[in-house]
């Protein structure tokens, strides 16, 4: 099969490789379209490597077609048999700049009948990342207030969707007016732009008794001015580092004095087990609402995956609005 391979100068090419074997828990894909995530730039850089017995190949999440199930294969969310040719999407810890891919069976998730496959390949790693952020690390509750950084982004905007569902308050930051305007189509309540607005500021003067939960991707100064904005016993949820790995100045005594919850997460190296359970809880409070359409994949540009380097150049220039696709042909 042809899958993209990272040669020693970290170029993007297409190669060639055997297919995947898999074990009776799993089912072979043949892939038709692949969500482009910001892991898939650091792992090319040497900074993200896949865990332990995963692909060395680029790629979390895509959506294709069952083209061989496992002996052990049981019956998928909507009651039936998984078979060749259900037409499916699904997380990934490697393996999916690929012709085709590998995936445990109790991770795939049926491809709505409405959906493409770019949609598809647009929805498993931020809704679940998202989904849980908010409801399995921050537990977080109907009408509450959050704060979501990098609103525009493919975690973002998933986490605007599902905050708005649980009807909660919803301020995200963003670096752009384009990005503000689609923070607000897509629910959200108020768009700050972090080059015109300090979200402090705006906090103390709009939202004095702060946010109950927050989501972060920045990391860096962003820690301590997320404590800052914190409501008593809020929840700060850190998915990344885009701002730096250290925080220069972090009191401990607001810790203390509002009671805060502080959680780092990744989702690539969760075991299988969890992964599964996470996809099922997702599926029994959300996946209707992805078929009825209220919560939906952002897609900003769709590239041929033999335009992947443009699309990787794009993530790294933070220009996108929602997902980057590749497709097959």
């Amino acid at each position: 099969m042809k899958y993209i391979q990272v040669d020693n100068q970290q170029s993007l090419l297409l190669s060639e490789t055997s297919l995947p074997e898999i074990s009776a828990d799993e089912c072979l894909l043949k892939v038709k379209a692949i969500g482009v995530n910001r892991a898939d730039l650091l792992q090319r850089a040497g900074k993200y490597p896949p865990p332990a017995g995963e692909s060395s190949i680029l790629g979390l999440e895509v959506s294709g077609e069952i083209v061989q199930c496992g002996e052990a294969v049981a019956e998928n969310h909507l009651g039936k048999l998984w078979q060749v040719g259900d037409k499916v999407f699904a997380l990934v810890a490697g393996g999916g700049y690929a012709q085709y891919v590998k995936v445990k069976a109790k991770q795939l998730l049926c491809l709505p009948e409405h959906f493409t496959y770019e949609q598809g390949a647009a929805c498993a790693e931020v809704f679940l990342t998202a989904y849980q952020s908010l409801f399995s690390i921050a537990q977080l509750k109907p009408n509450s207030k959050v704060l979501i950084h990098a609103g525009a982004s493919g975690v973002g905007s998933a986490a605007i969707q599902l905050a708005k569902a649980n009807q909660c308050n919803v301020v995200v930051t963003v670096g752009s007016a384009a990005k503000v305007q689609a923070c607000l189509a897509l629910g959200a309540d108020v768009a700050i732009n972090y080059r015109e607005t300090d979200f402090v500021t705006y906090a103390k003067l709009n939202n004095p008794s702060g946010f109950d939960v927050i989501i972060d991707v920045v990391a860096g100064e962003y820690v301590a001015k997320n404590i800052n904005v914190s409501a008593l016993d809020g929840h700060i949820v850190t998915l990344s580092m885009l701002g730096g790995r250290y925080c220069p100045q972090l009191d401990i005594a607001k810790l203390l004095a509002k009671r805060l919850t502080i959680s780092a997460s990744t989702l690539r190296n969760r075991s299988d087990d969890y992964k599964a359970n996470l996809v099922a809880s997702f599926i029994s409070d959300f996946y209707a609402e992805l078929v009825n359409g209220r919560i939906k994949p952002v897609i900003d540009t769709v590239y041929p995956w033999q335009q992947v380097e443009q699309a990787h150049e794009k993530m790294a220039n933070n220009e996108n609005i929602g997902k980057l696709v590749l497709t097959l042909t």
